[in-house]
């Protein structure tokens, strides 16, 4: 601490420091002392903040150190920092002057070891098996014979040749290549984006849709294929709606894109063939098969016609049949022949016999016209006998009489709808409401007062019972806003006298 002098005995005075100049000193000495160190530790607490910022503890079995990663550096990184890994930080050493501790400002990060990144690589493949991202329920089968073929691969190695090549041999199919970096900073975005961007084209678009993708790499060690153990990428091959083939490093190599992948390929080549049958193969079998078909059916045919032959030794010979049927159909012919001069000869004699039954119509007109006779002759007669006994009978009554007692009915009843009118009219009279107790109010024109409105203030009126009627005078108008009092015995209207 060169800028804070030393305390000597013959300084009678302490000199006083501010607590922001000793942080400030405190600050200056470390990061001049330890400017850039690395520091191998077990990281503890990760705590990636919505700052962006990293804050995390480097601890061994004796001590810890605070660790910040700024957010602009935490993107180079390379890989996430995780609860239990073991790393080598490469910073500078620098204090935090609110709470007087010291913390390393990392700019840089590496996996210490490749038991650090075994343990992280299987930590990581526990926890996404546990999401069920590579179950054999969520696996697609690869088509067989797909019409292009897309590649997720680098497009200046060895494995894109190779894998053009094994298809060329094969069966040329239509390939497309989305070109990506397969290990160094970025490698696992940009090789999910590939992936998702293959499953984001559209049927029948400008760029078409794979049938089937290869996710491909030459072989490398942990560190090299460390890409293809990323989430990001996992997660994107386990989302592809299209058929995914791995072919990650040779086959000793395994990373957790295997996993997640539909099928697993040994090397690059192997997922070229895995992808197309081959074309030679595939046309010697169809060649067969064609000849098998058409052996097996010459076959039935053969085995047709043989049957055909045995059930035809068992029928009778067509014109024989003909034969028969010709002969009846004579016999037949003369027999309708025959019937239908009978039946026409039968049907003549009953003609014959009906028509001697049927009289002559100017006989029966004539017959009819003597009924026609009888029957006026007896309606005249019956018509006269009772107009003579009409007659006699209205003769014997007396008119008078008659007209003097039709007179009498209608009075009587006429008498007794009257008094009903009268009973009923007595039973709707006002003198009958007065009797109950109500009273009819008349002004001083005689006029009947039946609202409140129609009454004057100080005017005179006359007050109608059912036995006398009284003179009176309002002595004051009706009140309409003044409320009844509780136990009053006025009520809304006012007082006559």
């Amino acid at each position: 601490m060169a800028d804070i002098p030393p305390l000597t005995a013959a300084q009678p005075n302490v000199v006083e420091y501010s607590v922001s100049e000793i942080s400030q000193a405190v600050k200056r000495t470390l990061e001049g002392n330890f400017e850039h160190v690395r520091v191998r530790g077990e990281v503890g607490r990760p705590n990636y903040h919505g700052s962006g910022h990293l804050y995390f503890t480097l601890k061994d079995d004796s001590a810890s150190l605070d660790g910040v990663c700024w957010r602009g550096t935490v993107g180079r990184l390379g890989l996430r920092i995780e609860e239990g890994m073991e790393v080598v930080c490469t910073g500078r050493i620098s204090s935090y002057a609110r709470s007087s501790r010291y913390q390393i400002v990392v700019e840089a990060v590496e996996l210490a070891g490749e038991g650090a990144l075994l343990k992280l690589l299987e930590d990581r493949r526990k926890r996404l098996a546990a999401e069920g991202l590579f179950d054999s329920e969520r696996k697609q089968d690869i088509p067989f014979l797909p019409d292009i073929v897309g590649v997720v691969t680098s497009p200046t190695g060895a494995v894109i040749r190779d894998i053009l090549h094994r298809l060329a041999d094969r069966f040329p199919r239509r390939v497309i290549l989305w070109p990506v970096p397969v290990q160094g900073e970025g490698a696992d975005a940009r090789v999910a984006a590939a992936i998702a961007g293959f499953n984001a084209l559209a049927a029948g678009g400008a760029v078409p849709r794979p049938d089937v993708l290869i996710v491909a790499r030459g072989g490398g060690s942990l560190e090299d294929l460390w890409t293809f153990n990323e989430e990001s990428v996992v997660r994107a091959a386990a989302a592809s709606d299209i058929p995914l083939i791995s072919a990650i490093g040779h086959e000793t190599d395994t990373t957790l894109i295997d996993f997640a992948a539909d099928r697993r390929a040994p090397t690059p080549t192997a997922a070229a063939e895995m992808a197309v049958p081959v074309r030679a193969e595939l046309r010697d079998r169809i060649l067969d098969i064609e000849r098998r078909m058409g052996a097996a059916v010459e076959r039935d045919l053969r085995e047709r016609a043989r049957a055909a032959e045995g059930l035809a030794r068992g029928l009778p010979r067509p014109e024989r049949l003909l034969e028969q049927a010709s002969q009846a159909l004579d016999d037949q012919s003369d027999r309708l022949r025959i019937a239908l001069a009978n039946l026409l000869a039968s049907r003549g004699a009953s003609v014959e016999r009906a028509a001697a039954g049927i009289r002559s119509p100017v006989e029966q007109v004539a017959r009819a016209g003597e009924r026609v006779g009888g029957f006026a002759e007896r309606l005249a007669h019956a018509v006269g006998g009772r107009l003579a006994n009409a007659e006699a009978r209205y003769r014997a009554v007396d008119a008078g009489r008659r007209m003097r007692d039709s007179a009498e009915r209608r009075h009587d009843a006429a008498g007794i709808r009257l008094a009903a009118l009268a009973a009923l009219l007595e039973s709707l009279s006002y003198e009958r409401v007065l009797e109950r107790g109500f009273t009819v109010v008349r002004d001083a024109s005689g006029n009947p007062v039946a609202r409140a409105a129609q009454a004057v203030p100080g005017g005179a009126i006359e007050i109608q019972f059912s036995d006398a009627r009284l003179p009176a005078r309002l002595d004051g108008g009706p009140s309409r806003s003044r409320k009844t009092k509780q136990g009053s015995d006025e009520g809304t209207q006012g007082r006559l006298l």
